[in-house]
């Protein structure tokens, strides 16, 4: 059998359970995780990439001069769906499979969707915040029964949160480059232009990927074509909202909340949308279940394992 290296940065990959480390360990890995109590991540990655033959990927950059000591390196499984963080032009230049784990945490991200709409509509980390001063805050709220809900990107996520939606009897609106009749037969959905959605939508939530083109995809025009009760919602990426233009937006009342799970600075206690009361940040948890952590350890796992012993993955990325 032969013997690999697989070195570890997802931190909650086998969290949940020991099922993917016990696989890799069953087919001749060898499997380290690095930790960032030991120091960044990235200044690990440079001395332990160097004899690596996988990789199972959090949030840090695979840049072309760090993948240029991995010169046995064969597969980066990124621990999730986005890919944006790795050079695939180097990667495919030395030959290392790209691969990501689709659907794996798709109910859980949903699912803290969804709880961030009611979240915003009802202002609940408000009030809780002001119970925890000693202040009985009882601000209005607005209720999401049969209001009318924007999704941007209805992929697998999207239509979970439309789905989801249903129970309140929402009318569905969808943004998408690929229209799926039995999805929007399913949900009534309605498959219109982004500028449509966002000006007759009451919630706004994104779920596509970063890309060129959907970089700032929410800027000052389109904020400023929301309805003023809006709430924005970004389980996403980081990137996809013109921060300054959204806080511009939330300070002014332009529009009426915004939740974040994915911001520019990966750090969102830094970012200025955290002096806001109208806006929620959380530090991109939206896979953070067990049931997410012990799906995406698995797949990304046999992903690695199928690049090791086959040359290639079903869930590689190709360019």
């Amino acid at each position: 059998m032969a013997e690999y290296k697989v070195l570890v940065t997802a931190r909650s990959f086998g969290t949940a359970d020991n099922k993917a480390v016990e696989l890799l360990e069953e087919h001749g890995c060898t499997v380290k995780k690095l930790e960032a109590s030991k120091g960044p991540i990235s200044e690990q990655l440079k001395g332990e990439l160097t004899d690596a033959d996988a990789v199972i990927a959090g949030l840090e950059d695979y840049k072309a001069d760090l993948l240029q000591g991995a010169s046995k390196l064969k597969v980066i499984s990124r621990y999730g769906v986005g890919y944006d963080k790795v050079d695939l032009e180097a990667a495919k230049r030395q030959g290392i499979a790209v691969t990501i784990t689709p659907g794996a945490n798709g109910d859980s991200v949903a699912d803290l969707a969804v709880a961030l709409m009611l979240n915003c509509a009802r202002n609940v980390t408000f009030m809780d915040n002001g119970i925890k001063k000693g202040e009985a805050v009882r601000p209005a709220g607005v209720e999401m029964w049969e209001k009318t809900l924007g999704v941007i990107g209805a992929g697998r996520i999207g239509k979970g949160v439309a789905r989801r939606c249903m129970g309140f009897k929402m009318r569905v609106l969808c943004c998408d480059q690929y229209q799926d009749e039995a999805f929007a037969s399913e949900c009534n959905a309605e498959y219109v232009d982004l500028d449509t959605l966002i000006s007759e939508s009451d919630y706004i939530t994104i779920h596509s990927p970063l890309t060129p083109e959907t970089q700032n995809l929410i800027g000052k025009e389109q904020l400023r074509m929301m309805k003023k009760e809006a709430i924005l919602i970004n389980t996403a990426r980081g990137g996809i909202i013109d921060e300054d233009a959204l806080y511009e937006a939330l300070k002014s009342g332009e529009i009426r909340a915004a939740a974040l799970d994915a911001t520019v600075d990966e750090e969102p206690s830094k970012s200025k949308l955290n002096e806001l009361p109208n806006c929620i940040l959380t530090p991109h948890a939206g896979a953070a279940t067990r049931e997410a952590s012990s799906k995406m350890s698995l797949m990304a796992a046999r992903n690695v394992l199928e690049v090791l012993e086959t040359g290639e993955s079903r869930n590689q990325i190709t360019i």
